[in-house]
């Protein structure tokens, strides 16, 4: 079919915002026939290098993209920052009122700039590779596929009002925007984020551990290991026998860990270290232990007691409980299943900032983005073939919440 003869037969079938009427078969012929313009869209923002630590060059991105949502009929603003690049945030009106929803995904990514010149971005054996392709640029590139298609479909405009939110800081923990984001949101009928999905059937993410770091320091008393040890009172010694007490903490049947990440003490080898720390990552399942294993971690006590120890942090992304992602899962997999497949759900122990949202309780889907593998690594790539499913999905999404 013509692609003028199917956008027209399309349109037809969506002359109302009810998503049962819509024939999905047909949204998905029209994804797949823009499935090289949407590769060719996630090509430009993987070259577009944005690490996270490098404001200049996530603030073109960010600017490129502010443009090209704006050519979509949004209005775009940045949510200015001094030290990170600025957060992106563009809304767009619709043909009934209401609140919109938020497509929320991040600019930044974990390489550092020139990247490209060792793991260029290519397209080759049915993926496209690249620094940041599968997290989280192809949700991105999804975003622009999805609203372009709907304002072709509702003359114009969106089928309702649709904010889209990309932050330039979750990748190192969202300090600047988390404020912004949870603001954002509270104004949304719900969130659909475009983090990868998790693994190869593309499941999307129905529950997130939440996530906390704390600092354990121990001060002793210096001396000279060889002159006056019996004077010294080591603060390594100390930090050994707290990292095992803390590790008694975790319980994995409750989802509860503790992993401790790094480790720092000490001067010279012939010196009784006075200072001595540790930094653990906590991750926890259900918000309610949060408050358990904030007390627990500072109920320790020192084991030598003429060495002190200080606790400090906290739980600082929520969890994603499945409370909050039931319903739009439902949603979604309903879709799904009409555009010929099942839609898996996965609970996954990584953080995004969907937690910020399902932890205010605003229905939140994550895991929307690309299929593919190896983010992070230098084998990042995304399925190129999912993408028109996804895309029509997410379009379907917009429509239905």
């Amino acid at each position: 079919m013509a692609r003028k003869a199917l956008k027209k037969k399309i349109a037809r079938k969506t002359s109302t915002p009810d998503v049962p009427a819509v024939d999905l078969s047909l949204r998905l012929k029209h994804f797949e026939s823009k499935r090289e313009e949407i590769v060719q869209s996630l090509r430009q923002l993987v070259e577009l290098e944005s690490p996270s630590d490098n404001k200049s060059a996530v603030d073109r991105l960010g600017a490129m993209l502010a443009g090209r949502f704006e050519k979509l009929g949004g209005h775009s603003m940045f949510h200015r920052v001094p030290n990170f690049g600025d957060h992106l945030q563009v809304d767009f009106a619709g043909k009934r009122g209401g609140k919109p929803v938020l497509l929320l995904g991040h600019l930044d990514t974990v390489y550092p700039l020139g990247t490209l010149s060792s793991m260029p971005c290519k397209v080759g054996g049915g993926r496209i590779t690249g620094p940041g392709a599968f997290d989280m640029k192809v949700g991105i590139a999804m975003m622009l596929a999805a609203i372009e298609a709907l304002r072709g479909w509702y003359e114009d405009t969106l089928p309702r009002p649709v904010t889209v939110l990309l932050v330039s800081d979750e990748e190192i923990g969202s300090d600047t925007s988390r404020h912004i984001t949870e603001s954002v949101a509270k104004r949304c009928q719900a969130v659909l984020v475009l983090e990868p999905a998790y693994g190869p059937k593309g499941a999307v993410k129905t529950a997130r551990k939440g996530i906390g770091e704390y600092t354990l320091e121990v001060t002793g008393k210096a001396a000279h290991s060889g002159l006056d040890f019996e004077k010294g009172e080591s603060a390594i010694v100390e930090l050994a026998r707290q990292i095992l007490e803390v590790a008694k903490l975790t319980d994995l049947k409750r989802g509860v860990t503790f992993n401790v990440g790094t480790v720092q003490g000490g001067t010279r080898t012939n010196v009784i270290p006075a200072q001595a720390s540790a930094v653990l990552d906590v991750r926890i399942v259900r918000m309610k232990d949060a408050a358990e294993i904030d007390r627990k971690l500072r109920r320790l006590r020192p084991f030598n007691r003429k060495c002190k120890i200080k606790i400090t942090g906290g739980i600082n992304r929520p969890p994603m409980e499945r409370a909050a992602t039931a319903e739009p899962y439902k949603q979604a997999s309903q879709i799904a299943k009409r555009l010929g497949w099942k839609l898996e759900e996965a609970a996954v122990g990584g953080g995004s900032d969907g937690n910020f949202t399902a932890g205010l309780g605003i229905p939140t889907l994550d895991g929307l983005g690309g299929v593919g593998e190896g983010a992070h690594a230098p084998n990042e790539s995304v399925v190129i073939s999912e993408l028109p499913r996804r895309t029509a999905l997410l379009a379907a999404l917009i429509e239905a919440l």
